[in-house]
């Protein structure tokens, strides 16, 4: 069985369709939608594309989801406001249908993979949707996150950069972001089965700006020009990530 994992999509559809093309290439049997599907300029048809699907495709909750969800409930969420006036727009956009579907999404997901043995996927830790590490993080700090997981391979997503490294016994693998990579412009993913592939998919970033700018996202002209167009390097988001990490 080959898996692709596609992580923190964003509502990014043109990124989402170039990926959809290689995986179908890659001839994948699976395709497991990790979570952040949104917030993002385009939810609904990002959506719709994920959900009609040919290729069987199993989801697992997102942070992302779990604060749209959070404002459709009427929950207070605890973000800042440029935040959560994209939470509150992507939640507006939503018909009552897709409401449904991503309140179903469980946590997690496992599957056995041959060559890899069985694969747990989570969203940013198997124990929490926010909490944030790297590549960089100690691993005394991430043993007992990782702890009793009785799984060889995890995948994660959530800090939009890839990585494959050790925890204790476990490998612990980020599949990336689709929608919006720190590092290098594009779109990246994961394929597995029997290894662990680290894809990284180019697209037609020009005109993906032009489309998002045409949405009415309220940050639509930053994630054009900061997430697409010209993304924050690893480096610089490493820095961040190292004030915040297992803060979530």
């Amino acid at each position: 069985m080959r898996v692709a994992a596609i992580y923190d999509i964003h509502g990014n559809l043109p990124a989402l369709v170039a990926v959809l093309h290689e995986i179908r290439a890659a001839g994948a049997d699976l395709i497991v939608v990790g979570g952040d599907v949104l917030p993002g300029p385009m939810p609904s048809e990002t959506l719709a594309c994920l959900l009609g699907l040919n290729v069987p495709t199993s989801f697992i909750r997102g942070n992302g989801e779990s604060a749209v969800l959070a404002e459709l409930a009427g929950r207070e969420i605890s973000l800042p406001e440029q935040a959560r006036e994209a939470i509150r727009w992507t939640a507006q956009q939503l018909d009552q249908e897709f409401r449904h579907v991503i309140a179903s999404w469980p946590a997690t997901f496992r599957v056995e993979i041959g060559g890899l043995g069985e694969v747990l996927f989570c969203h940013a830790t198997p124990r929490n949707d926010a909490e944030i590490f790297t590549r960089l993080t100690p691993e005394d700090r991430l043993l007992p996150v990782f702890a009793g997981i009785r799984a060889p391979v995890v995948v994660c997503g959530h800090t939009h950069m890839q990585f494959d490294r050790m925890v204790g016994k476990t490998r612990i693998v980020n599949a990336g972001s689709v929608g919006m990579p720190f590092g290098k412009a594009g779109a990246d993913w994961l394929l597995l089965g029997p290894e662990v592939e680290l894809r990284h998919t180019t697209y037609d970033l020009t005109k993906a700006a032009e489309k998002i700018r045409d949405t009415k996202y309220p940050q639509a002209s930053d994630v054009a020009s900061r997430n697409v167009l010209q993304p924050p390097s690893e480096e610089e988001m490493l820095r961040v990530f190292t004030r915040a990490e297992l803060k979530g």
